[in-house]
């Protein structure tokens, strides 16, 4: 286990104290580039996911920058209204209290990133986590080492180390930094991992944070603009060689949709990667040799039929964007998360019955759906539960900092971006301020007691300060 600053054999998570940041302006010296390098900072910090997964750079700027220093202006620009005392309502009873919900730090918390993209994965619930007064403890993914190897240099360098700490390491270290007491534990990857992690928070009463994914569906029904819901679409499933938690993961669509759509996805695919998409800069490569054996293993179990794409190289960790039709429910690609550049098309007859295949499974972390239709989309919105939702297109409404991010069910517990971060790492205390005056009042709660002044001290503490008739 490599601790960035600290000695491994000497801490603990009471090695740090919480303290509320004083103000935004501290918030931002803690988390905004110090001294002369911000560029140079922003080149390394693009160059970890080319190298950890071939990842172009227009969609490393994307989503791995570009994400994360949103967020980060949007809290700045916000902190010091989501830190400001929420005034509580009183009844007649509380009318000369003063009484409000103040937020407090939680303590130290530790978050433990994926590798899927592991630096808004693991930086960007830092944010909420800093903006709310809490010390962080920083767990990246071994799968991404050049990412991690970069974070653990960087923190220590422009964030206090009296506060901040990064812990590197596979399964062995992660299940020995779990055996410390931490106030909140933020966790983003597989249900396996989360199923551990959880029975070590439960042994010190830790409460969790699960971003876990799942199977994101997509239904297109009724009248579409093929052309654009096909750009749209290939858009946001190949994006990072389709290793997004909130790519869409199959999809639900007519017979007759889906001759329509298969033309239109395979212009869509030219369009973006060329004739040979092997030689396309602008196409991801998969993470790891592991996760590319199990995504071939995939499409070896598969029943459906591969239509678009099928081509892969397993030394350059390459496989080719890939469409696969006659798909049925019980499917080995319907089995779990794809979590690759394979996109299944199951088809249905009616918007009625994609709604009853999607509930038949676990709630997904995202639920799409592409009509002209507003009907069609309100009724799968009504009808269904899902983490986000979002109509004609996939992945952008994680982008935006006010919208709560996450999941429902299996697919994950809690949410942050923006402001949802801040009171996901933030105490919620209630609090009442009370004088000395109306002391005389009080005499209805004092024995010896009587029905008359149980009926007055009803009435005054009732939600409408009405009377109640006793039984």
């Amino acid at each position: 286990m490599y601790l960035c600053h600290l000695p491994t054999n000497t801490w603990s998570s009471s090695s740090f104290t919480a303290c509320r940041l004083p103000s935004p302006s501290h918030l931002n010296s803690q988390l905004v580039s110090k001294g002369s390098e911000p560029s140079t900072c922003f080149l390394l910090l693009i160059h970890c996911p080319l190298v950890d997964a071939h990842q172009p750079k227009f969609e490393a700027v994307l989503s791995e920058v570009d994400i994360l220093l949103n967020d980060l202006t949007f809290t700045i620009s916000n902190l010091s209204s989501w830190m400001q005392p929420e005034s509580a309502s009183t009844n007649l009873a509380t009318k000369l209290d003063d009484c409000f919900i103040r937020r407090e730090p939680l303590g130290v918390v530790l978050i433990i990133g994926s590798w899927n993209y592991p630096l808004q994965l693991l930086l960007l619930p830092m944010v909420g986590a800093i903006a709310a007064g809490n010390c962080v403890i920083l767990k990246p993914s071994e799968v991404s080492a050049t990412t991690g190897s970069l974070v653990a240099e960087l923190v220590p360098k422009y964030l206090s180390q009296e506060c901040y700490a990064v812990i590197r390491g596979g399964a062995e270290e992660t299940q020995e930094l779990l055996k410390n007491r931490f106030d909140h534990i933020f966790f983003t990857g597989s249900k396996g991992v989360a199923r551990s992690i959880l029975q070590a928070a439960s042994l010190h009463f830790t409460p969790v944070t699960l971003e876990l994914g799942g199977k994101s569906p997509c239904v297109v029904y009724g009248p579409v603009n093929m052309t654009a819901a096909a750009r749209r679409l290939v858009w946001a499933k190949f994006f990072n060689a389709g290793q997004s938690c909130v790519a869409p993961d199959y999809i639900l669509c007519t017979s007759s949709t889906r001759d329509l759509l298969l033309p239109a996805l395979k212009e869509a695919l030219w369009e973006f990667y060329g004739e040979d998409p092997r030689t396309c800069p602008d196409l991801c490569r998969i993470v790891s040799p592991q996760h590319w054996t199990r995504l071939r293993a995939l499409l070896e179990k598969t029943r459906g039929r591969i239509v678009i794409g099928g081509e892969s190289d397993q030394e350059d960790k390459y496989m080719a964007p890939t469409v696969v039709v006659d798909v049925s429910e019980d499917d080995a690609l319907m089995a779990e998360e794809i979590l690759g550049p394979i996109l299944p098309i199951l088809s249905v007859e009616s918007v009625e019955e994609a709604i009853a295949l999607i509930n038949r499974g676990q709630k997904p972390l995202a639920l799409y759906v592409f009509s002209e239709e507003s009907s069609v989309v309100k009724t799968v919105l009504e009808k269904t539960s899902s983490g986000g939702f979002c109509s004609n297109d996939g992945i952008v409404h994680m982008t935006l900092p006010s919208l709560p991010f996450g999941g429902v069910g299996a697919s994950g517990w809690g949410s942050y971006h923006g402001r949802w971060g801040f009171e996901t790492f933030s105490h919620r205390r209630a609090c009442m301020l009370r004088g000395w005056a109306l002391e005389r009042f009080n005499t209805l709660r004092y024995p010896p007691y009587s029905d008359g002044k149980l009926g007055w001290l009803r009435w005054t503490t009732s939600a409408h300060s009405l009377m109640i008739p006793l039984i």
